[in-house]
C-alpha cells in the first residue's frame, strides 16, 4: 500500500505542477499582445524594463508584507542570473522587436521558448529528462518551426534576432527561477529578482522616460498588465509549477503559449486566425500533453522530494539540489 501511495503522492504533485505551470503560461500568453499595445505610444526601453520597477515595488510590499527572510548570501548571484533573464532580458528585447514586429510573428519566435528551457534545465537546474520527454519535445519544436514555416516568415530579420535573444535570455531565468523556488517558492523567487534587479534599471528607465508620454488610455493599460501581471504575479504561478513538476517538463506546457497569444492577437489586435493556425493548435497541444505523459528520471525525482515537505508543499529553507554548476 506504500508503494501504491507513494505513486499516487507523486502523480497529484505532478498534477499540481501542471496547473500552476498552465495558470503561468495563461497569464503569460497576454504579455506580446499588451507589450504591442503598449510600445506603439510609449517607449521600448521604459516599458522593456519600467515594467520591471513598476514590479519591483509591489515585490517590496509583498515581501515586507510575509516577513520574508533575507535570502542566503550564496544564493544572490542566482537571483541576479533570474533577473538578467525575466526582469532585463526578456522583457526589454521582446520590446524592442515588437516596434517593428507583429505580436503573432513574435510569439512563433517565441514558441522556441521550451525547448531553450528544457536546455537550460540541464545546465543549471540539474535536471536529466528522459529520451522520451526530449522526443516529445522535440517534436513541440518541429511542430512550432513548420508552423512558422506556414506563416510566411521569409528570412530572419533584426527583429527576429531580438526575439531570439530575448527567448535564450528568458529561458536561463524560467530555469535557475525554477530552481531556486525548490528552495524560495515561487512568490519570493520572483520577488528577490527583482529587488535585486531593480537598482540597475533605475537610470536606465529615467533616461527612457525624458521621451514624449502622450500615450493613448490602452497604452497605460499595456504598460499596467505587463508590470503587474507578466512580470510579477504570473511569476507566482510558474515557478511554483516548475518547482512541484521539474522545470523541463513543466516548461514544455508554455508550447501552447503561442497559441493562446495568437488568440489574443486576434481579439486584441484584430490579427487574422488562419486554418494553418488551428492545425498548428492542435498539433502543439498534442505535443505538450505527451511530454507530461512521460515519466520523470530518478535523479529528477529526488531533486523534487527534496524539495517538498510531507504534505507535498514547497518548505521555505528545503535543500536544493545542486547544480552540475
Amino acid at each position: 500500500m506504500r508503494n501504491g501511495s507513494n505513486a499516487t503522492d507523486k502523480t497529484s504533485v505532478t498534477q499540481r505542477g501542471v496547473i500552476w505551470g498552465f495558470l503561468g503560461v495563461l497569464a503569460f500568453s497576454f504579455s506580446l499582445p499588451f507589450t504591442r499595445v503598449a510600445v506603439e505610444d510609449l517607449d521600448a526601453t521604459f516599458v522593456g524594463l519600467g515594467r520591471a520597477l513598476v514590479a519591483a515595488a509591489l515585490a517590496a510590499i509583498f515581501l515586507t508584507a510575509t516577513k520574508a527572510k533575507l535570502p542566503a548570501r550564496k544564493d544572490l548571484p542566482r537571483f541576479a542570473i533570474v533577473g538578467l533573464g525575466v526582469v532585463i532580458g526578456f522583457p526589454l528585447f521582446s520590446s524592442l522587436a515588437l516596434k517593428s514586429l507583429e505580436s503573432a510573428h513574435a510569439s512563433i519566435v517565441v514558441g522556441l521558448l521550451p525547448a531553450a528551457t528544457a536546455v537550460f534545465a540541464v545546465l543549471r537546474a540539474g535536471e536529466r529528462p528522459t529520451k522520451a520527454f526530449w522526443f516529445a519535445a522535440a517534436a513541440g519544436l518541429l511542430a512550432v518551426i513548420a508552423f512558422a514555416a506556414t506563416q510566411g516568415v521569409n528570412g530572419i530579420a533584426v527583429a527576429d534576432l531580438l526575439v531570439l535573444v530575448a527567448v535564450i535570455l528568458g529561458a536561463l531565468g524560467y530555469a535557475e527561477g525554477g530552481a531556486l523556488s525548490r528552495t524560495y517558492g515561487g512568490p519570493q523567487t520572483i520577488c528577490w529578482a527583482l529587488l535585486v534587479t531593480a537598482p540597475f534599471l533605475v537610470i536606465p528607465v529615467a533616461i527612457a522616460a525624458q521621451q514624449p508620454m502622450h500615450a493613448s488610455p490602452q497604452a497605460w493599460l499595456g504598460f499596467a498588465y505587463v508590470s503587474a501581471i507578466s512580470m510579477f504575479l504570473g511569476f507566482f504561478a510558474w515557478y511554483r509549477g516548475l518547482a512541484l513538476g521539474g522545470v523541463a517538463k513543466i516548461g514544455q506546457t508554455q508550447l501552447a503559449q503561442p497559441v493562446l497569444t495568437l488568440l489574443w492577437s486576434a481579439l486584441i489586435l484584430s490579427e487574422q486566425i488562419t486554418a494553418s493556425m488551428i492545425v498548428a493548435a492542435l498539433a502543439v497541444l498534442t505535443c505538450v500533453l505527451a511530454t507530461q505523459r512521460t515519466r520523470a528520471s530518478a535523479h529528477d525525482e529526488r531533486g523534487r522530494r527534496s524539495a517538498l515537505d510531507a504534505n507535498g508543499n514547497l518548505g521555505q529553507g528545503a535543500p536544493l539540489p545542486r547544480s552540475p554548476h
